[in-house]
Parts: C-alpha cells; sequence; structure tokens
C-alpha cells in the first residue's frame, strides 16, 4: 500500500504531517525502476516518498495510513447518496498529444462519477509498474494527475504500487477508484430513456481514438489530432441546473457512440433514432476514419457525454452546455422512438437508414 489517510491532521514531534512530508521527500535516486521498489523496503519507501507523495500530498495523504477513513457526515453533507466506481488504464503509447495515462486515470474516473451526476471528492490510484520505467516519466505522469486532480477538485487519498518484472506489463498501468455523492432528488439511469425524449451530445465525436492511433507511428499520417480527454463534472453540474429530471448519462468512451446508445436502448427497451449529418465531427478525424475503413461511431472519447433529456427540456440544455466549454459544439443528434425497441438507427448523410449495432469486436486495441 503506497497511501492511506485520515481527515484528521496528525502532529508528529510537533510538526505537521505536511512539513514532515516535506522533509522526507525527493531521496529517489535511481533513473529506471527496478525489482526492489515494489520490495516493501526502502527502496520502495522512496518512490513512494518521492514521486507519489511528492505529487499528490495533501493533509488527508500525508500520515501515509493502509486505508482512506472518511468522516460520513462531510460526504452526508453534499448529497444523499455514495457513488463509487472503478477503472483501470492501459494505454499505449503512455503519452500521446494532448495528455498521458495519468490525464486518462483522473478525468476518466471523475467522469464515471458525474455520469450519475455525482460530486466527484475522493480517488485511490494503484499503479503497477514495469522494470524499466523511466522515473522522469512516472514523475510526469504523476505530476499531470496532481494537476488534474487539483483542477477536479478532488483529492488523491490512497493507492498501491506493484512492481513487475520486465515484458510482464507494458510499461505502466494505472487503476483509479473514486468516490462521490450524488444530491437529493437526482435520478439518472440508463434504464429511463422514454419516447419522444432528445438524444444530446457535448461536442466533436473521435477526437481522442484518432489521436492515439495516430501516435503509434504506425501509419503515415499527419495531422494535429489531439485527445479530448476533460473533466465533465462541471458541464453535468451546469446540465442539471438546467434540467434536474435528466433521464440517461454516459461518456462515450470504449465503444463509443454506438454503443453508449445501444446500452440506452437495451436498457430502457426503446429505439434510437440518430441523425448522421447531426453529429458534430472535425474534418479531419472524418478523413481519417474514411481513409482507414473505421467507423467514427465507435472510436473512444474521453471528454464527450451523451445524454437523454425530456423533449421539453433540450433546448434549454443545449443552451445551457454551449455556455461551459465543455459544451461548446454540444448538438442534438436524435430521439427516443418507442420502436423497434432495443435498436439504434441512423438516418445517413445519403438519405438511407441503417442499423448502428453493438461492435463484435474492437477496431482499436488499448484506447483507454
Amino acid at each position: 500500500m503506497f497511501i492511506g489517510v485520515h481527515l484528521r491532521l496528525i502532529f508528529l514531534n510537533f510538526m505537521t504531517a505536511e512539513h514532515a512530508v516535506q522533509k522526507r521527500i525527493s531521496r529517489l535516486r535511481e533513473t529506471t525502476i527496478n525489482m526492489a521498489h515494489g520490495s516493501g523496503g526502502k527502496k520502495m519507501r522512496d518512490l513512494i516518498e518521492d514521486v507519489f507523495l511528492g505529487a499528490f500530498n495533501n493533509p488527508l495523504l500525508a500520515p501515509l495510513e493502509d486505508q482512506a477513513v472518511m468522516n460520513l457526515a462531510d460526504l452526508a453533507a453534499n448529497g444523499d447518496r455514495l457513488a463509487f466506481t472503478t477503472d483501470s488504464y492501459v494505454v499505449s503509447p503512455l503519452f500521446f498529444p494532448g495528455g498521458n495515462i495519468g490525464t486518462l486515470a483522473v478525468n476518466g474516473t471523475v467522469n464515471d462519477l458525474a455520469m450519475c451526476g455525482a460530486r466527484p471528492l475522493y480517488l485511490s490510484c494503484g499503479m503497477v509498474l514495469e522494470e524499466g520505467l523511466a522515473v522522469d516519466d512516472l514523475r510526469k505522469i504523476a505530476a499531470t494527475m496532481r494537476d488534474m486532480a487539483n483542477a477536479t477538485g478532488v483529492a488523491i487519498v490512497t493507492g498501491d504500487t506493484k512492481v513487475v518484472e520486465r515484458g510482464a506489463a507494458d510499461k505502466l498501468f494505472i487503476n483509479t477508484s473514486g468516490v462521490g455523492v450524488i444530491p437529493a432528488g437526482v435520478n439518472i439511469s440508463a434504464a429511463r430513456a422514454q419516447a419522444g425524449d432528445k438524444v444530446i451530445i457535448n461536442g466533436f465525436l473521435g477526437d481522442h481514438g484518432c489521436a492515439i492511433l495516430l501516435a503509434r507511428n504506425e501509419l503515415a499520417l499527419e495531422t494535429d489530432i489531439e485527445t479530448d480527454c476533460q473533466p465533465l463534472h462541471d458541464l453535468v453540474k451546469k446540465m442539471l441546473a438546467a434540467c434536474p429530471d435528466i433521464h440517461c448519462l454516459r461518456d462515450a468512451t470504449r465503444g463509443g457512440l454506438g454503443t453508449v446508445l445501444n446500452e440506452f436502448a437495451e436498457s430502457s427497451n426503446v429505439g434510437i433514432r440518430i441523425d448522421e449529418t447531426a453529429i458534430p465531427m472535425r474534418e479531419n478525424v472524418k478523413g481519417a476514419c474514411e481513409l482507414l475503413g473505421l467507423d467514427p461511431l465507435y472510436l473512444a472519447n474521453e471528454g464527450k457525454l451523451v445524454a437523454i433529456v425530456p423533449p421539453d427540456f433540450a433546448d434549454v440544455v443545449i443552451e445551457a452546455m454551449r455556455k461551459h466549454p465543455a459544451g461548446a459544439e454540444a448538438a442534438i443528434i436524435g430521439e427516443v422512438v418507442e420502436s423497434p425497441a432495443g435498436t439504434v438507427m441512423m438516418n445517413t448523410a445519403f438519405g438511407g437508414t441503417r442499423i448502428v449495432d453493438l461492435l463484435v469486436g474492437e477496431q482499436l486495441p488499448r484506447i483507454c
């Protein structure tokens, strides 16, 4: 275990825990990770105190206990239900245009909490390090996670570190779990879509999937596509202020828009019909998909959500979203219909109609 937490400050020898941490950090001298950094001994302690505590230090984390102890009264003050989620990140390469695996690890878990309307509060961080990983790369990723956590108002409060032999992992795997609190009266579920509801997305599709593919340098394509990775909790807050009764909400990560819509249709036993010409997409993403034979409806995103809202609230939700940087390109792309139940249909740009089914396999491996 590399991190634990008490919500109370601990004084050691008349120094605050923060001062004690400041005295301990900056002790790791190796340039690459070796097996001793996972041994549980001094090398591991140096790694934890230098890289992780050095980046994530906060009053809740500093005591370095083996667990996170949270004050229930503080949680209850933010809502009446607890939201808990976990996700693992195995992206290759670790660094890509617009971000790195640390960007995904924080924003991805924050967004998973936000999709039920929760206010994200605490994150855990589990690291699986491969022998030979450059320490400087690990520092950069930890610094990114710190910056993302600070920007979103969450604290990284507990976690774990493991080191595996060279070849047993692809440099670095990260697991983050998150805790948030759902405000009273918010009831978002994939099973709540109703005929007549409108389908809304918050911006351009496919940026992340294309950015990762091109970052692998396996194709002779030159473009400036960057990941769309961003936190969405504040955008969701604005949406709920405009429409407290959002029916469905989900971020379109692996499997993209097509997968999310199928999940809504199946869970709610309704049909969904979308319009291809209404879907926001960058021209360079469209071009890359056409060239590579990819369907952009299934490309991964890391900063895009799909919402289903009552028809009377659709315009006001769009207006609220477009006032937020994460929703500037928000659009209504379709509606919920009664039949065929459990099916997603798309009106194509050529005037036809096609079924948007679930993918059988994976278009792109190791996207997030």
